[in-house]
């Protein structure tokens, strides 16, 4: 297990590391500190609004469970996806 955690842990250093290193690539015009590391793991390091926190973490506009996270790297859990499908799959049983 520590080995994993290790493992995980250079991963995401990796990902802030190649995100960093793509902005401070750009002309400063152009640096955004939001992106996609590796062309995949999405990364943002802008102060968070309460919007984009409502659009990540709850949005029953979307099916997309997870999101691009608000703050830092990785995916959030769109919790409202998560409550329709659960939904789905009651009456489905039913």
């Amino acid at each position: 297990m520590k080995r994993l955690n290790t493992a995980l842990s250079v991963l995401g250093l990796a990902t802030v590391v190649a995100a960093v290193v793509d902005q401070l690539r750009r002309p400063p015009e152009q640096r955004t500190w939001r992106g996609r590391a590796f062309d995949m793991i999405p990364y943002d390091f802008n102060v968070p609004t309460l919007e984009r926190l409502s659009e990540a973490y709850w949005n029953p506009g979307s099916s997309s469970i997870l999101t691009d996270r608000p703050l830092g790297i990785g995916w959030a859990v769109n919790f409202a996806a998560v409550v329709a499908w659960m939904r789905g799959q009651l009456k489905a049983i039913h």
